[in-house]
């Protein structure tokens, strides 16, 4: 136990005292706001294909929160039976629903697997290893960063999403989704980055000093949830959204933990 408490206060320590950390949370920040002044400034533009004629019309948000979500999810699957559209619950492939905060857990995948890579490219995680330092406390103790370095770029990016808003002129309406669903929808947002650092640690602790091999492994990792994410998470998120949320990223933390524990041990820590 002493072991484990001190890994994770020189990682705590690590965490706060990276730049890389300050640069993804800077970019969290500018993000919402690049993306939401720019789309304003450009919807409605009228392009034209000069081999076919066709003209195509540049969409932008209509709303500041629908870069957050979008209404839908299990909570319109339940409330609105077979007449639910698709294209709210996240299964649809337009900008909106690509640019928006979900992008923050890709950015999680690369902090973390550069977080991790530092460790066995500078021969501190040999050093640590070979102090009889338990491979289940480092898996915790880097999990447990990565939750807090995920929620902290969420949080970044929703602030960034109120500044680009008002700068943007888009309107703050929550319709039929409260400031309840707003809330939930973050909460259930946040306690998703269990799986997504589930993920990349995994990828991290295979890979090793191959920062490039982790971080290419955990974004094709993360593709393949990515659809899934609004599903979960809509804006009109509700308490099972949240309970949901919790305990798939406390699962997803727990199992791809013993398999990247199982790693350390059968592999050489180089």
């Amino acid at each position: 136990m002493n072991g484990y408490k001190t890994m994770l206060k020189v990682d705590m320590r690590r965490l706060f005292t990276s730049r890389m950390f300050y640069i993804m949370l800077g970019i969290a920040l500018c993000m919402p706001i690049a993306i939401l002044v720019m789309t304003s400034s450009l919807a409605g533009t009228e392009t034209t294909n000069p081999q076919t004629g066709e003209v195509t019309v540049m969409e932008g948000f209509e709303n500041t929160w629908q870069i957050i979500g979008t209404e839908g999810g299990f909570d319109m699957m339940s409330s609105g039976g077979d007449n639910a559209d698709p294209a709210t619950m996240g299964m649809n492939m337009d900008m909106t629903s690509m640019c928006n905060i979900n992008l923050v857990y890709f950015m999680l995948a690369v902090f973390l697997c550069v977080f991790v890579g530092d460790d066995f490219r500078s021969g501190y995680a040999k050093n640590l290893f070979t102090v009889r330092a338990k491979k289940g406390g480092y898996v915790a103790s880097k999990t447990i960063v990565g939750f807090i370095a995920g929620a902290a770029m969420l949080v970044a990016f929703f602030i960034g999403t109120v500044l680009g808003g008002s700068i943007s002129g888009l309107s703050f309406d929550l319709g039929s989704a409260g400031a309840d669903g707003l809330v939930m929808c973050m909460l259930a947002k946040i306690f998703l980055t269990g799986v997504f650092t589930a993920i990349a640690l995994a990828m991290s602790v295979y890979a090793k000093k191959r920062t490039w091999l982790s971080i290419l492994l955990s974004l094709f990792g993360g593709m393949l949830l990515f659809m899934m994410i609004p599903m979960l998470t809509p804006l009109n998120s509700g308490f099972m959204n949240v309970f949901m949320c919790l305990a798939g990223g406390a699962l997803f933390a727990a199992a791809i933990g013993s398999v990247s524990r199982v790693v350390l041990l059968k592999t050489d820590l180089v």
